[in-house]
């Protein structure tokens, strides 16, 4: 048994039983590909796919059971290839971040920059997705990290750790009728059309179950994933905006105004989360402290010993 094999098992999965992307994904030969699984299924005295001809078409009952235990070894070993460069290696080496557009557009610059003072040999890889696609990437490996609001907490795969509170605010353009200096309600909000994030983004759960909980039914004409796309639709007068707070900028956005939305809708906890029980280097633990600084490497240490399922608050 080797990892080439492992590697063969685990790719034919992800790429749809195609071997010919399998084998371009781990730069061989199609009969390569075959010819790794065919001997690790001989080794282990199992089929673990089901084949039509030469074709894998699925996984047999027992590649169900078997694969987890292959993603694993798997992830186990590249653990164990950064805790050898954490000794050989401990200023260079590669941070791949996952999260969602506005964390990445918003949240992040800062600690990105510091990060990169610090650490100039660290190559820094961003990868942005909806929450449920910023804990697949760390699931699978590809992400160290992932920060994100909604999603994270919901893996037991995961360990997810509070990083900080934020607020909603409207954005309407100048003179609006909005801005006529009576109280923000709900009920105010509705009598216009709605443009805001798509569902499972940036605090939209809370936008929609403010408005479910008071009754209101609202003219929801454009959704988004990023608060720049809902910002430029409301500058063109088609509806009012709903975003993160810290999306709003006074001197970038001077063509719009902001009210402040925190008493109607719930407060919102952006989350940094990491893989349960993979062994992180020194300077991720840095990164991670930068962006929050509540988080420091003992924190998190103590919240990675914790079982599935444990509330953590800081």
């Amino acid at each position: 048994m080797n990892f080439q094999q492992l590697r063969s098992v685990r790719e034919a999965l992800r790429c749809g039983f195609n071997l010919t992307e399998v084998a371009k994904v781990l730069h061989t030969s199609q009969p390569g590909v075959s010819r790794q699984i065919r001997e690790l299924e001989e080794e282990l005295g199992v089929d673990l796919f089901v084949r039509a001809g030469k074709r894998l078409t699925s996984l047999t009952e027992v590649g169900t059971l078997i694969v987890p235990i292959i993603e694993n070894m798997l992830k186990d070993a590249e653990s164990l290839k950064r805790a050898g460069e954490e000794f050989t290696q401990q200023a260079s080496g590669r941070l791949s971040i996952a999260t969602t557009h506005s964390q990445a557009r918003y949240a992040l610059p800062g600690a990105v920059r510091d990060f990169r003072q610090r650490y100039p040999q660290v190559s820094l890889n961003l990868h942005q997705g909806t929450p449920d696609q910023v804990a697949q990437m760390l699931i699978s490996g590809e992400a160290d990290i992932g920060i994100a609001t909604e999603a994270l907490a919901t893996y037991d795969a995961l360990v997810a750790l509070p990083c900080f509170r934020w607020t909603h605010s409207v954005i309407v353009p100048p003179g609006h009728a909005l801005l006529d200096g009576a109280p923000l309600t709900l009920e105010r909000l509705a009598e216009h059309p709605i443009i805001t994030y798509n569902p499972g983004y940036t605090g939209r759960t809370h936008i929609d179950e403010a408005f479910d909980k008071a009754g209101i039914e609202i003219d929801l004409v454009i959704t988004a994933m990023d608060a720049d796309v809902i910002k430029t639709y409301v500058g063109l007068g088609l509806g009012v905006g709903i975003v993160a707070s810290i999306a709003f900028d006074d001197e970038r956005d001077r063509d719009l105004r902001a009210i402040d939305a925190r008493h109607l809708f719930e407060i919102n906890l952006t989350k940094l989360a990491v893989r349960r029980g993979t062994f992180l280097r020194s300077y991720v633990y840095d990164f991670i402290e930068t962006f929050a600084s509540s988080l420091k490497r003992e924190v998190v240490e103590r919240a990675m010993g914790t079982t599935p399922g444990t509330r953590i608050e800081l």
